[in-house]
């Protein structure tokens, strides 16, 4: 998958999530993260942000900006930012929830929690989540009329 098509998938999913605001918050309160201001509002937001600037150089000027989504979601080292796509991809909330126990059972820094979560969720799981197609639910089947038999 193609930076672009991770954002194309990312446009379509929730801004905010439970487990990941939850996450957020824990780390306001230890002051592992979001102690400076930032300029995005969302993980969703941030997310978008950052696949932007992978068309080309970037803020860190790059050299080479022909990554796959693979390689971003592997080198992000904000801990909800790497949350928050597995929550919003789908990944079961049970596995969301043992990543963020694991994320504060890591070294209390943002690229040990970052990795802590993608050990528990890796790119291929985020991948096929992402992927899978939409569950279509048939059409509701017209109801036959029963007419009693005649005795």
């Amino acid at each position: 998958m193609t930076s672009r098509m991770l954002a194309s998938r990312i446009v379509k999913l929730p801004a905010t999530l439970p487990i990941t605001t939850a996450f957020e918050r824990d780390l306001r309160k230890l002051r592992t993260w979001g102690t400076t201001s930032v300029w995005y509002s969302t993980q969703k937001e941030h997310w978008l942000g950052w696949l932007k600037e992978y068309g080309g150089p970037g803020y860190y000027a790059r050299k080479d900006w022909n990554r796959d989504a693979e390689f971003v979601y592997n080198h992000i080292v904000c801990p909800p930012m790497v949350l928050w796509l597995g929550e919003a991809s789908g990944i079961s909330p049970t596995l969301v929830r043992k990543a963020k126990k694991a994320a504060h059972g890591a070294q209390p820094n943002l690229p040990a929690q970052s990795a802590a979560i993608r050990k528990v969720v890796p790119w291929n799981l985020i991948e096929i989540s992402l992927t899978k197609p939409s569950v279509k639910v048939p059409p509701e089947q017209p109801t036959k009329k029963v007419t009693p038999k005649p005795m």
